[in-house]
């Protein structure tokens, strides 16, 4: 009687089958269906255009605020997800995008980008944002909470008008935000 596993075909079929599970663990990385990383980065006071203080002659300056330039909620792509986005302009001139009050599932790769596409709701906003022009922000820091994004100096934000958290593994947008002034 010959042995199953005594047979070279019977390794080489193991030998595929554990090379394919450790590759399919790798690329979509199950495990972070269940993890959580709650973030909360230290945001600016953010107020309206309109509503930056005045400075009365002899009164202490006020203390330095980011001015709101433009915001939206977050609209769930692939991934459910909440939040507000807005678009900030610091005291020192600088660009800053904040995620606020987040909630979204983990994944591989998560990125956040400014883009210049247009958020379409449903599946049919899933894989709009690398067909124009983006700018990476950084990697997502966690999936709750609030999260501050430095804008790339050189770069005007005026030339874009959404933002994605962009899974880069999988070309697919987890949720987008219109920005609006």
């Amino acid at each position: 009687m010959t042995r199953m596993f005594g047979k070279p075909a019977f390794w080489a079929v193991a030998a595929v089958l554990a090379v394919a599970l450790a590759f399919g663990l790798y690329w979509f990385q199950p495990w972070k269906l269940a993890t959580s990383k709650t973030v909360d980065d230290a945001a600016p006071v953010v107020v309206a255009p309109s509503a930056a203080p005045a400075r009365t002659p002899g009164a202490p300056a006020p203390s330095p605020v980011a001015v709101l330039l433009a915001e939206g909620a977050l609209v769930t792509h692939e991934h459910d997800s909440s939040g507000t986005v807005q678009l900030v302009r610091l005291p020192d001139g600088r660009h800053q995008v904040i995620l606020r009050k987040l909630a979204t599932s983990d994944g591989p790769d998560l990125r956040v980008w400014l883009t210049d596409q247009r958020v379409l709701p449903g599946r049919d906003g899933w894989h709009v944002f690398d067909d124009g022009r983006h700018v990476e922000l950084g990697r997502l820091k966690g999936t709750h909470g609030t999260q501050v994004y430095d804008v790339p100096a050189g770069v005007d934000p005026a030339q874009f008008c959404s933002v994605t958290i962009w899974c880069a593994r999988f070309k697919v947008s987890f949720a987008a935000a219109e920005l609006a002034a």
